[in-house]
């Protein structure tokens, strides 16, 4: 009887110990480049912590909202502050921005022209349906004063139909998806094409190297880890942050994407 007793004691004892080193999961939607790649680097950063983080790699921008909606993932890593702010104030999503990791500066490419202001009389200049980025690629001509836009807009959610004036009679084409604009590009299929880093870099382009004109550095289009306002205060969601923000991903960032991808401050 004791020898039982003694081996269910033993039993036990193994069963709460593997309980105890059981490693938490997270699971995080991510678009490709950069984001997945960011991710896979910190895996082992993470599971130092007792944190296994298994990445679900989707392709658009779409996917990674409905997922985390669902409870599908614990949170995402795709979108910038903007793209964040738009998706909770017109889908009304309950989510939350835990931190901010990289900025991917989008960039003005041609096939014709060396820079914006050789653009011709009636230019076409291919922008995304992404609706967040509209003010972003506008910038880039009210800076160089291309064009104006009209009184009291916000630069930040300022959309084509909020050009006030353009003596050039530049033609702002915002029906392509971001994720096919690169093949646009490579089919010349206008004057002009605004291409997310990510995407620029997932179809080998060189940002750095290739862009007639890049986003600054000190752009609010930072990209974030998004998730649902209930976990804010998740401590593996916490560490996960604390990770992206940490020397050695910020290192890896600096010696791998030569400058189109750039950590956040």
């Amino acid at each position: 009887m004791k020898r039982i007793l003694f081996l269910l004691t033993f039993v036990s004892v193994l069963v709460l110990a593997a309980c105890g080193n059981k490693e938490e999961e997270l699971t995080v939607v991510a678009t490709p480049v950069p984001h997945a790649e960011i991710l896979e680097e910190a895996k082992p950063l993470l599971e130092e912590r007792g944190i296994n983080l298994n990445v679900k790699v989707v392709n658009d921008y779409v996917t990674p909202n409905k997922l985390l909606e669902s409870e599908d993932a614990d949170a995402t890593f795709f979108a910038h502050i903007p793209f964040f702010n738009n998706s909770v104030e017109n889908e009304g999503f309950d989510f939350v921005n835990l931190g901010a990791v990289h900025l991917e500066p989008i960039g003005a490419y041609s096939n014709d022209y060396d820079s914006l202001e050789e653009l011709p009389e009636g230019a076409k200049i291919f922008l995304s349906n992404n609706v967040a980025d509209e003010g972003r690629v506008l910038k880039f001509f009210t800076d160089l004063d291309l064009i104006t836009l009209k009184e009291g807009t916000n630069e930040q959610t300022a959309r084509v139909e909020d050009i006030e004036e353009n003596p050039h009679n530049f033609d702002f084409d915002n029906t392509t998806a971001p994720e096919i604009m690169a093949k646009a590009y490579e089919n010349n299929e206008a004057d002009v094409f605004f291409i997310n880093a990510n995407f620029a870099i997932d179809a080998g382009i060189r940002p750095a190297e290739e862009a007639i004109e890049l986003e600054s550095a000190d752009s609010d289009y930072v990209n974030i880890v998004i998730a649902r306002s209930a976990d804010k205060d998740n401590e593996q969601l916490n560490a996960l942050v604390e990770v992206l923000q940490g020397k050695e991903i910020k290192k890896f960032i600096e010696d791998n994407y030569d400058g189109a991808v750039i950590p956040a401050e």
